[in-house]
């Protein structure tokens, strides 16, 4: 059964590369939302990103003719982590695997 899963494993490794390169060119972190100089009449919006890298909290504002970009963007940086995240869980399950192998030899 372990084999199976190890092959298993393997397969889906090389499926999260395939869909990583694939990925955009262009990536980004963080939430984009629309603000309002006057929230409570809901006058002058604007949109702006907010995001956290390297434990330092950004807020940049976006031009609405880019905000379509943004969020692919977003989108893109979204996919990239959660590809990388199912990568490393399915990475310590093989070295389990592996090591249970061995230890059975």
């Amino acid at each position: 059964m372990s084999e199976k899963r190890l092959r298993q494993i393997e397969a889906r490794i090389e499926g999260i590369k395939a869909e990583l390169s694939k990925l955009p060119p262009v990536l980004r972190p963080g939430t984009l939302t629309r603000q309002y100089a006057n929230p409570s009449e809901r006058k002058g919006a604007y949109w702006q990103v907010s995001y956290t890298r390297n434990m330092k909290s950004k807020t940049e504002y976006v031009k609405p003719d880019c905000v379509s970009s943004v969020r692919n963007q977003i989108a893109g940086y979204k996919k990239l982590r959660k590809l990388v995240d199912e990568w490393v869980e399915l990475g310590l399950e093989a070295s389990k695997l592996i090591m249970k192998r061995k230890e059975e030899k």
